[in-house]
């Protein structure tokens, strides 16, 4: 059975996302064409990755947007108890749920490179099929719960991520991984945002 239903997949949702609106008036900027605050953030962006992903070069264009984002990621990346592999489980479950083709190839990338995840957990989740680690699916399913009962879970739900072992605390800290993933997902959707080559083996087919 799939743990996760990208709903906008139907024929009808299907001709909704080809006809999505595409921001035309804003570049994807670089550190060379931008200045002060946005230029300072894709400085920090480049010193992390080794280079300016095209989504940040989106989201500079709002630099309270794109400062949101760098805050709200660094915070959950050290502050909210979750490991590396647990952390991509997180994303890329909301990235799943929100359709996000640049955001599921790249923390697939960060998955594959960084974080160290088994592959076959990254790859369940990319085909929406549950995830041979009990804990990990347990953590998959409440991420998409959150989701789909917009921050509503009932007390089987919650019942059921404890008893993987989980806490009150970690169901706060996905709430905040949910907003700094919905802040990229969404910038990548009126960006139609590209995938950049360092991502390109890892672009996620069922987003077409």
């Amino acid at each position: 059975m799939s743990i996760f239903v990208v709903s906008q997949v139907d024929d009808s949702g299907a001709t909704a996302m080809s006809n999505a609106y595409a921001i035309k008036d804003l570049p994807f900027l670089t550190i060379e064409t931008t200045a002060g605050k946005a230029r300072s953030l894709l400085e920090s962006a480049k010193r992390q990755m080794g280079f300016v992903p095209k989504m940040y070069g989106a989201m500079a264009n709002e630099p309270a947007l794109c400062e949101a984002y760098a805050s709200g990621y660094a915070a959950f990346r050290q502050e909210c108890r979750f490991t590396p592999l647990e952390q991509e489980v997180i994303f890329l479950a909301v990235s799943h749920w929100n359709g996000c083709n640049y955001c599921m190839a790249a923390h697939s990338f960060v998955a594959d490179k960084m974080s160290k995840v088994p592959p076959d957990v990254t790859e369940a989740i990319r085909d929406g099929r549950p995830i041979p680690d009990g804990k990990l699916q347990a953590l998959a399913e409440f991420t998409r719960v959150m989701l789909e009962k917009r921050g509503r879970p009932d007390e089987t739900d919650a019942r059921a991520f404890f008893a993987a072992g989980y806490d009150e605390k970690n169901i706060l800290g996905i709430i905040l991984a949910i907003s700094v993933k919905t802040i990229s997902n969404y910038t990548n959707h009126v960006f139609h945002t590209p995938v950049d080559e360092v991502f390109q083996d890892r672009v996620w087919p069922s987003a077409a």
